[in-house]
């Protein structure tokens, strides 16, 4: 189902997530290559095919996770990373580079 590249690409964000916080890049940088392969099967799978009926709430939730996965990782990285003035350690620890903004409008 089509969901399920949704799913697929939320977990590999969660890792590449995980690993930005361990300060693993090259890990990252694994992760971050499954998107694109995900994103790209998926591309090819919405041409053909529609979300089920009432996954548009779940798709629009996973998005979500998603980008605030992927601005967390784009804070970790970032060169203010290391500054214990800006670190906001509740931002940083509160949970959820995997985004392709045309996604969010299928």
């Amino acid at each position: 189902m089509l969901i399920d590249y949704y799913k697929a690409i939320e977990d590999s964000s969660r890792k590449m997530l995980e690993a930005a916080k361990h300060e693993d890049w090259e890990q990252v940088v694994r992760y971050e290559g499954a998107c694109a392969v995900l994103i790209e099967q998926l591309r090819a799978r919405a041409a053909s095919e529609a979300l089920q009926p009432g996954q548009q709430l779940e798709k629009l939730k996973i998005m979500q996770r998603i980008l605030k996965n992927d601005a967390m990782i784009r804070f970790l990285a970032g060169p203010w990373s290391d500054d214990p003035e800006v670190i906001n350690f509740e931002f940083l620890h509160s949970g959820t580079m995997c985004v392709e903004p045309s996604l969010t409008f299928h």
